[in-house]
């Protein structure tokens, strides 16, 4: 049995020697925080002012808030998982490691329902299989029962999470946005 080849990605990405001091300081901040600077980062630099606004966004989007940001990150794994994303599949675990989920955890989320998780867990993983399908899905029954695990906060930055990674998962696809190398295996 023969792979498939890699997709060429359908646009180039910028190095930090060809963006302006500004995209540099951003790229110098990813290059601190993850030990690389995502390819996404790189493609999406062509928009200087929407490179900008992602890192603004992600920023309180994936870190600290009511939800820990290792929950945050399987649930942006999850979605990716769902939408066949390589990319953010390959970033998003290894962001889930680092912030604190467990290995069983990452390796479970195929088939979170008899994973290690808590009940609440799996509300929130279910909830954004849900939104996955569509933001319909979520009728009343939906969101009593994820409702009943999630406090107001909760909710918002879950759906945030959920619906983030809809987006990012069909940008990085549609791109051909190659897997960002993990740090040390370069």
């Amino acid at each position: 049995m023969t792979s498939e080849p890699a997709l060429e990605t359908r646009l180039p990405m910028i190095e930090r020697e060809q963006v302006s001091a500004e995209i540099a300081a951003l790229y110098d901040q990813l290059l601190r925080d993850r030990g690389v600077v995502p390819n996404m980062f790189k493609t999406l630099a062509h928009v200087p002012a929407l490179v900008l606004g992602v890192a603004g966004f992600l920023k309180p989007l994936m870190g600290e808030g009511a939800l820990p940001c290792w929950y945050k990150e399987l649930v942006a794994t999850r979605v990716a998982m769902l939408n066949q994303c390589d990319y953010c599949i390959s970033a998003h675990r290894l962001l889930a490691r680092q912030r604190g989920a467990t290995q069983e955890q990452i390796d479970s989320l195929d088939c979170f329902e008899s994973g290690p998780f808590t009940a609440r867990d799996r509300a929130g993983l279910r909830y954004a299989g849900l939104l996955h399908e569509s933001g319909h899905a979520i009728d009343d029954a939906a969101f009593l029962a994820v409702r009943t695990h999630f406090d107001t906060q909760e909710i918002v930055e879950l759906t945030a999470v959920a619906a983030a990674f809809e987006f990012f998962s069909r940008m990085n696809s549609a791109l051909r946005i190659p897997v960002t190398p993990i740090p040390g295996s370069i």
